[in-house]
């Protein structure tokens, strides 16, 4: 932290008064998204003149821990900007063969159990989620209907009703995208192991973020790939520089990628740059595929640009889901493989022949209604609330030298602990008592992020939520001591 405000001198009212809220805000007095009181309310209560609490307002706002919506006040932000990001961490990338971390598996059934606080799974708490809604559009099929969904496959790329509607969500985001150009998936995983057997084969390399979301560094194994770990910056994504450095030694047959809320650090990837990473890679012909799975959960303003918004080629392999805004459990995933529609089709067939009628059913209507975009803007505001509830809480409890990132949507948190920390003894210790994360050293093939973890903030904020991240504090602290 900061050296605090208040040593600057006590004659400037404001400032005193700009570190007592912070004060309180920290303490949890004021949580994240709450209206702080109007200037006119605390120039009342607090006999400072209304030009002191507009100054200590401004002030607030230049240290990044309130922001002004106009014509409604001033607010907690979402995500205060009270620790400072985590540290890049800068290697020489090579292609390695991946061998991941069987607590992969683990984290991964914690996602299941209900007793469990769960910090690790990265969706949405199902009180977030429509489910009433979903169950009347099952209730209103007709018998008919229903035989049919029941008894017959399929299309391969998924139903013509579906496809239509994803086609016209994306309408003026991906230009020229028809039904014909979709398939959908059983979630977006299948998406993108589907993706990647298309373009390439067991040896080549594939470019990834570092850190990377694990599940992609389990796929590359489980294909008998390498992976090229790229650094990337927590702020601004992959190193550009050291891209265009590494593709001209290293022979890269195709990258998976996550610009937009990128997991597990959360950064969107600007648009500038995301031209200068199609610049490098088209001229190549190297495919992108570009797992968009969180675009719809931004915080403020309009969705993020996709990669596919600017392929020129079909070079990028667009894959999406309703797993983190509808329903984990109708796994509806889908893709858009540009040029390489027909090897994914084929491959969607081999491997699983069709997605379920009936769940594809249940989501098309439920797009058709129109209640999906009411549905998202109250989801994202929960999310963003949520997400700078758990950043609050972590300033107040998690030891000293914790950085943090600054998502803008999205539902996660990559926290950089003190050097000294080990996030898997933080594992298994935590899981011991009913609370699971997401340790570093699973999102890359080295321990470089040893000190990491991933902190999802997709449930709604309450005391045991808060107990739990309090409880983790002491216990990396524990940790630290015994080291």
């Amino acid at each position: 932290m900061d050296t605090p405000s208040s040593e600057i001198g006590a004659s400037f009212h404001y400032i005193r008064l700009a570190d007592d809220i912070e004060h309180k805000i920290l303490g949890g007095v004021f949580q994240a998204g709450e209206k702080l009181p109007s200037i006119r309310k605390l120039h009342d209560r607090s006999g400072f003149s209304i030009t002191t609490v507009y100054q200590a307002y401004i002030e607030l706002e230049k240290r990044g821990v309130i922001e002004t919506l106009p014509k409604s006040g001033f607010y907690v932000r979402s995500a205060p900007h009270l620790l400072p990001l985590p540290k890049p961490k800068p290697h020489q990338p090579s292609p390695r063969k991946v061998s991941t971390h069987n607590l992969i598996n683990a984290s991964i059934e914690a996602m299941s159990d209900p007793d469990i606080i769960n910090f690790g799974a990265a969706a949405p708490a199902s009180d977030l989620l429509p489910h009433a809604q979903m169950l009347r559009i099952i209730k209103a099929a007709t018998r008919k209907q229903a035989g049919q969904w029941l008894t017959r496959y399929e299309l391969p790329a998924g139903s013509l009703h579906l496809r239509r509607e994803i086609a016209k969500r994306i309408s003026g985001v991906i230009p020229k995208t028809t039904e014909g150009d979709i398939i959908v998936t059983n979630g977006c995983m299948e998406a993108i192991s589907i993706c990647l057997r298309a373009v390439a084969k067991p040896g080549d390399t594939i470019l990834v973020e570092s850190p990377s979301f694990h599940c992609f560094l389990q796929l590359i194994e489980d294909q008998d790939m390498l992976a090229l770990e790229l650094p990337t910056d927590p702020d601004m994504g992959m190193d550009l520089e050291l891209l265009a450095s590494v593709l001209k030694t290293h022979d890269v047959k195709a990258c998976i990628l996550n610009p937009n809320f990128q997991n597990p650090m959360g950064f969107v990837m600007p648009d500038d740059r995301k031209k200068q990473l199609l610049q490098l890679l088209e001229p190549r012909d190297i495919p992108i595929i570009e797992d968009n799975i969180y675009g719809d959960l931004y915080f403020d303003g309009q969705a993020p640009v996709t990669l596919k918004s600017m392929d020129k080629r079909g070079m990028v392999l667009h894959c999406g889901s309703f797993s983190k805004t509808l329903s984990p459990g109708l796994r509806i995933g889908w893709a858009l493989p540009g040029r390489f529609r027909e090897q994914v089709q084929r491959i969607k067939i081999n491997t699983s022949i069709a997605t379920s009628s009936l769940n594809q059913h249940v989501i098309a209507e439920f797009l058709e209604s129109g209640a999906y975009d009411r549905h998202l803007r109250r989801l994202r505001t929960a999310l963003k609330h949520q997400l700078g509830n758990t950043v609050l809480a972590i300033s107040r409890y998690f030891p000293p030298n914790t950085r943090i990132t600054r998502p803008r949507g999205g539902l996660m948190l990559w926290v950089e602990l003190d050097d000294a920390a080990d996030t898997l003894e933080v594992f298994h210790q935590a899981l011991k008592e009913r609370i699971a994360i997401i340790p570093g050293i699973i999102c890359a093939t080295t321990d470089r992020y040893k000190n990491c973890m991933r902190i999802s903030c997709g449930s709604p904020w309450n005391e045991r939520i808060e107990t739990a991240i309090a409880r983790l504090g002491q216990i990396i602290s524990e940790g630290m001591k015994i080291l």
